[in-house]
């Protein structure tokens, strides 16, 4: 297994300023579930990561719907640059 394969391009400036916006909140979770993804493939009976996972995965959902109310211009880059699909909104 590949550790930090994930490492974060935002420089140490950028993360102290942005830590509170939706994107940032977005990009972090979005790491965490890589990494999750890619440790259950190794140990697929660990069902409290499998747990974990799925809570943040609802986090980013509920943010990313939220975003997209705000502004739908904003959500449509952030998902781009993430290579994530679209949210079913409700």
């Amino acid at each position: 297994m590949v550790k930090n394969s994930f490492i974060s391009v935002i420089s140490q400036k950028e993360k102290e300023e942005n830590q509170g916006s939706v994107e940032f909140q977005v990009f972090s979770f979005t790491n965490k579930i890589r990494r999750l993804t890619l440790h259950l493939e190794l140990h697929k009976k660990d069902y409290l990561s499998q747990r974990g996972l799925r809570k943040i995965l609802g986090k980013r959902q509920r943010l990313l719907a939220y975003l997209a109310k705000k502004n739908k211009i904003r959500y449509k880059e952030l998902i781009g640059q993430l290579n994530i699909r679209e949210t079913k909104i409700r």
